[in-house]
């Protein structure tokens, strides 16, 4: 056992390595023994530890940056456009949402740029978004019950017996707006759930009605691209009555219930309750014919975005390790992709699918999702009225989409907190390089690739005394922002019909064919030695800045 703490053996350590090295063999023996009996460490590892000599790390780093700016900032648009998907299932829908967003005239770019998007991997999404996602958070739950002896005419159906049915059984399940209160009145979203596709749809409902439930199973049946063959729901009373029985009879539809208490009997839909509907909807109370009104406007445009354009996870298999259960996923897939895919579904509707696929355009549903949640937030609270935007133009919307996260606000009106009170405005202080700005900006118009560092240096031996080595880290800071700010506009011009057609191509020294991406060996490694110097100084700073391979 370690009879001292880390910090001592580490001295002790610096102490005795030199003196172990250059004494004889007995002298080295009687250093091993007050060693072993001091740290406690096995013989054969202090030998190692007080032999070895110790290497200069290579902080250097090998290979190339791959991913920059440009790539950054349309990776927060398309991350933006999908709803805050996960990087897994972004990464999948990431060629479709491109295409489509292309097609629909919202982004226009270059070759290069388009193929280093494409082929991001979902880790470096995750790395490249980290500092993003750091800023947005939330939750909350809810629970009811069911009662009638008419329950017993209704078979059980748990998890376990699904066993991949075809496309057409669904779980169904109500979510409560009551705010945390089920007193009064209050709106319920009525969602079904297809277990072999996941296809989700959304209605809601003034009340939770038996009547209302036959209605909305009325709706969904004319909706659905898949037939309605079997309805799994929970014990609630809006459920299990004769008339949703009689109903399902008479149209054929095997009717089931999950086990009293027993969430995890509806596990599909009851996933489908969080990542859809309180992802759209939020948690506070909405009642009334207006909000229900707007609420279906969000459903109808949320049902297209959900099933055509977000990417889902299916469990493959789990796999117990012990006491653990280790859960295996197939690569995630869009509810539609997955309709397309099965083979009880017929080419007709198939076809229909990707018509319609083709005709969506995922930026303007998105809007029409984030303008319905502005107006079902003024319902909750009319101080929320200056929290909508007014900005009509998908154009517009386009530009600010990957912007929003900067401003560490929830872009969705009904999950918008109250403001918090302003941060104490830091501490002014001069600016040290303002008299010799202009000058390094001219050397980095003619050579963008030059190094911060060797600028420092340079303005070190042109101005003796002027500048201290700890205005190095400031320096290159300064330097990074100029980078960056040229990489924004640079994508700004890509995105053609956000800022109009035919705008300017900017001035910016980087080759357009690029997409402001350096591509020489040796001005890569400067930059990212640049990137690796800071985080020396302070690794938390900036970490996603720079994304090498190898």
């Amino acid at each position: 056992m370690r009879r001292i703490t880390m910090a001592t053996r580490n001295e002790l350590l610096k102490a005795l390595r030199a003196r172990y090295q250059k004494s004889n063999r007995e002298r080295k023996i009687q250093i091993l023994d007050e060693f072993v009996s001091l740290t406690g460490y096995h013989r054969k590892h202090a030998v190692r530890l007080l032999g070895c000599r110790r290497k200069t790390l290579d902080l250097t780093l090998k290979g190339r940056r791959i991913y920059d700016e440009a790539v950054r900032e349309l990776l927060i648009l398309l991350w933006e456009t999908s709803d805050r998907i996960c990087s897994k299932r972004l990464k999948v829908i990431i060629p479709t949402l491109v295409s489509s967003m292309e097609r629909n005239g919202h982004l226009t770019l270059e070759s290069e740029l388009r193929n280093r998007v494409l082929a991001v991997s979902a880790a470096t999404i995750d790395r490249l978004l980290a500092p993003i996602r750091e800023t947005t958070v939330r939750r909350r739950k809810t629970r009811k019950g069911a009662k009638s002896h008419v329950k017993k005419k209704v078979k059980i159906r748990t998890f376990a017996d699904w066993n991949d049915p075809e496309p057409g059984f669904f779980e169904a399940d109500f979510v409560a707006h009551c705010g945390g209160s089920m007193a009064g009145r209050f709106i319920h979203t009525f969602t079904m759930t297809d277990i072999a596709t996941g296809w989700t749809e959304c209605l809601p409902l003034l009340t939770r009605c038996q009547s209302l439930v036959v209605k909305a199973l009325e709706t969904f049946q004319e909706s659905l691209p898949i037939s309605l063959i079997g309805f799994d729901t929970d014990n609630d009373g809006a459920f299990i009555n004769n008339t949703v029985i009689d109903f399902c009879a008479d149209q054929g539809i095997t009717f089931t219930r999950s086990r009293p208490y027993r969430k995890n009997d509806q596990a599909w839909v009851e996933q489908k309750n969080g990542s859809v509907v309180r992802r759209l909807i939020g948690y506070d109370r909405h009642k009334g014919p207006k909000a229900c009104q707007v609420m279906a406007r969000l459903f109808h445009s949320a049902r297209l975005h959900v099933n055509f354009f977000q990417p889902s996870f299916r469990l493959l298999k789990k796999v117990r390790e012990g006491a653990k259960v280790r859960k295996y996923y197939h690569p995630p897939e869009t509810p539609c992709d997955r309709i397309l895919a099965n083979p009880h579904v017929s080419q007709e509707r198939k076809q229909l699918l990707l018509d319609q696929r083709a005709n969506l355009d995922p930026v303007l549903l998105l809007k029409d999702i984030r303008e319905a949640q502005g107006e079902l937030a003024q319902f909750v609270d009319e101080a929320r009225r200056d929290e909508l935007q007014e900005n009509k133009n998908v154009g517009a919307f386009l530009s600010l989409l990957a912007r929003q996260w900067k401003t560490g606000e929830e872009p969705r009106a009904t999950h918008l907190k109250k403001k918090q009170k302003k941060p104490r405005k830091p501490r002014e202080s001069v600016d040290a390089f303002a008299t010799v700005w202009p000058d390094i900006e001219q050397q980095l118009n003619k050579q963008p690739d030059l190094n911060a560092k060797e600028l420092f240096y340079g303005l070190q031996a042109k101005y003796p005394g002027a500048f201290k080595a700890g205005q190095l880290r400031t320096f290159q800071r300064r330097v990074r922002n100029w980078r960056s700010k040229h990489a924004e506009e640079l994508l700004r011009w890509s995105l053609g019909s956000a800022n109009g057609p035919g705008d300017a191509i900017p001035q910016t020294p980087w080759d357009l064919s690029h997409s402001g991406i350096p591509v020489e060996s040796d001005r890569i490694n400067n930059a990212c030695s640049e990137d690796r110097a800071l985080l020396g100084s302070n690794p938390s700073a900036e970490a996603s800045e720079c994304t090498v391979e190898g």
